[in-house]
This record gives structure tokens, C-alpha cells and sequence, in this order.
């Protein structure tokens, strides 16, 4: 089972950081706030939240950045973060087990 979570548009308030942690909470079944070590990993333990922020961010002169996508484990899902803002948790692959 896939569960997405898409940002309609580049002046949303939260972060992708955050988008990835509300995935992840949806699939556990628990409020984003309540997943925190020492139940669950903390996302800085696998991925730098502010430069996965940064990744996808507009640059400071107003233009894009290329299309791309980030791949990583993170509370035993495999999650996959698209330049789109779109945010896919799965279960892991092989690769990340």
C-alpha cells in the first residue's frame, strides 16, 4: 500500500520534512506530534531535514530547481520524496532492509 501526500502548491506551510513525518504518522496510525524517538526514528537520524527543505526549494533568484527525487528508509518505510512536493511512503525494498 502507497500513501502519498501532495503539495498543491509551492506557498504551502509546511515543509517537505514535515510532509514526510504526517506520511509516516498516517501510515502508523498516530498524530505526527506523537512520532518521536524513542518509539520512532527521528528523521535527522536519516536525512538532514533542513537540506532536504532546501533541495526542492526555489533558489533565491526565483528560479527552479531541476526535477529530481530522494529515496531513504526511515521507521522501517521506504520513502520517496519528488521535486513536485510529492511525498510516496511504501513498504521497504530490499535495498533497505
Amino acid at each position: 500500500m502507497l500513501l502519498s501526500v501532495d503539495r498543491p502548491d509551492a506557498a504551502a506551510t509546511q515543509s517537505i520534512s514535515f510532509d514526510v513525518i504526517a506520511a509516516v504518522a498516517e501510515r502508523e496510525g498516530v498524530d505526527p506530534i506523537n512520532l518521536e524517538p524513542p518509539e520512532y526514528d527521528a528523521l535527522y537520524e536519516v536525512i538532514n531535514p533542513e537540506a532536504l527543505d532546501a533541495l526542492f526549494a526555489a533558489r533565491e533568484n526565483g528560479r527552479e530547481r531541476p526535477t529530481g527525487r530522494v529515496e531513504f528508509p526511515y521507521c522501517g518505510y521506504h520513502v520517496v520524496v519528488t521535486s513536485d512536493g510529492e511525498v510516496t511512503v511504501s513498504e521497504p525494498t530490499a535495498s533497505f532492509e
